[in-house]
């Protein structure tokens, strides 16, 4: 029955069913991680959302015995990596799996999947001189909520902009929202020319109208609205 669920899941959200306008333009993600859970992982499904890697070694059977992390971005911009601090605590080889999409009126067109293997010396060295204290720092300014978000705004951007950020590859990405209860976070990302150029030299970065990973092809497109 386990690997029953998630194809069924999987089924229901690729249907052209009538849109969620809050959820459709993420529907996009939701598609592909759970294709490649059901295809590649046996429908593993995920204890908690707020775990450390969205695919746990141990449920890895097949592809290196790493764990995975699934990505879905837009062609040649940038790979959300999610938290600063989370990210930079990664000690461990781990495969970082890329899904990059075209909108092509209401719906995602997947054009490339690449799955990169990245280890603990590699990641290392694309913060660069970033130490975790730094991160601390600009994270603990995101937050203080002691101050007006727009001088959180501006004093954030500064710092991001200065050594040593503005010497990592890895590029923060200060979210403050507006208001005393707008979000407060420290995320980062990874550019894409980065992700081909230093990490994936060998990786076909090109689009391709049938995009395959691991051998299998993705069954998209995907009902998925462009963000408004």
């Amino acid at each position: 029955m386990r690997r029953i669920a998630p194809f069924l899941c999987l089924h229901l959200v690729l249907a052209w069913w009538s849109p969620v306008p809050a959820q459709e333009v993420q529907r996009h993600g939701v598609v592909f991680e759970a294709w490649i859970r059901d295809t590649f992982f046996d429908g593993y499904e995920p204890e908690s959302y707020t775990q450390k890697w969205d695919i746990p070694a141990t449920a890895n059977l097949r592809h290196g015995g790493l764990p995975v992390n699934p990505k879905a971005t837009k062609y040649r911009t940038a790979v959300g990596l999610g938290d600063a601090l989370r990210q930079y605590d990664i000690d461990q080889p781990f495969i970082l799996l890329v899904g990059f999409w075209e909108q092509d009126g209401d719906v995602k067109r997947f054009v490339n999947i690449t799955p990169v293997t990245i280890h603990p010396e590699t990641w290392r060295m694309m913060w660069g001189p970033v130490t975790r204290s730094d991160l601390e720092e600009l994270d603990a300014l995101i937050k203080n909520r002691d101050l007006d978000y727009r001088e959180v705004r501006e004093r954030a951007q500064a710092m991001k902009r200065a050594p040593p950020f503005s010497e990592s590859l890895i590029v923060l990405n200060p979210k403050i929202g507006s208001g005393p209860r707008g979000q407060r976070r420290l995320q980062c990302s990874l550019r894409f020319d980065h992700l081909f150029d230093l990490l994936a030299s060998h990786a076909d970065r090109t689009p391709s109208d049938h995009p395959t990973l691991w051998g299998k092809p993705f069954p998209g497109p995907v009902r998925s609205a462009p963000r408004s």
